[in-house]
């Protein structure tokens, strides 16, 4: 039954792709930002419907920038459900850029890229990150750096968070979760971990029933003279508090 489930979805799911590619190439053109984004956050949306996974949210999403959203990673799957809780441009690695249909999707949601194997390069984003968010857009990064379990935070990484600094802008603590719809029990279908590949995380997600992103918005908070690295601790133990016990 959830491999005829997984099936139906797929089509649905390819069908939302080649969508979004005729908008990028027809639409956004002929749109300001604001209205791409709208669009890019109505996407995810739907996407996520075609999953087959439900949101939840919890706090308060910002309203606007600069902000600039710190998030502990579990799965491919995280990107899309931050776009459609809330339109926000994300560093990511630079070969996604060469994904194909992916990439195209990615820059066109206004995805920064990094070369994280190159020291100038992660200072060349930070400046970018740093010049976005006085410009007012919502940035939002993975400080772990790969994707964890879901129950134990990885160590934070703290070069971008230099970015806030540099801007005066706050950072907003998040954590995501997904769980069962069922149990309210965490679910490792869409896990994608160790030796684990994308096409298997992307079928159990497909043929998980009743699967539920929560996404939690703690408090944003200023630097107040700290440095990244003892930012990044504190943010690292923001969202460690938020997990359920």
């Amino acid at each position: 039954m959830n491999t005829a489930v997984a099936c139906w979805r797929v089509g649905r799911v390819l069908a939302h792709v080649l969508s979004g590619m005729a908008q990028i190439l027809l639409v956004f053109p002929r749109l300001a930002q604001p209205r791409r984004d709208q669009r890019v956050q109505a996407w995810a949306r739907d996407m996520l419907r075609r999953l087959g996974v439900e949101l939840q949210l919890t706090g308060a999403p910002p309203i606007s920038g600069p902000m600039l959203l710190v998030a502990n990673h579990i799965s491919w799957l995280d990107i899309l459900v931050l776009h459609a809780a809330r339109h926000c441009r994300f560093v990511s690695k630079s070969d996604v850029k060469q994904w194909p249909l992916i990439g195209t999707l990615a820059t066109a949601s206004g995805t920064l890229y990094i070369e994280r194997a190159s020291r100038r390069d992660v200072m060349r984003v930070v400046h970018r990150m740093a010049q976005a968010l006085k410009d007012g857009d919502i940035l939002a990064v993975f400080p772990e750096g790969t994707t964890g379990d879901g129950k134990t935070l990885l160590p934070f990484h703290a070069n971008l968070i230099q970015a806030a600094i540099s801007a005066h802008a706050p950072v907003q603590p998040v954590l995501l979760q997904f769980v069962d719809g069922r149990t309210g029990a965490a679910s490792r279908a869409m896990s994608y971990i160790g030796d684990e590949s994308l096409l298997g995380s992307l079928w159990r997600t497909l043929c998980a029933r009743q699967l539920r992103a929560v996404v939690a918005y703690g408090v944003p908070q200023y630097a107040q003279d700290r440095d990244r690295r003892t930012w990044a601790r504190d943010l690292h133990a923001a969202i460690s508090a938020m997990q359920p016990r």
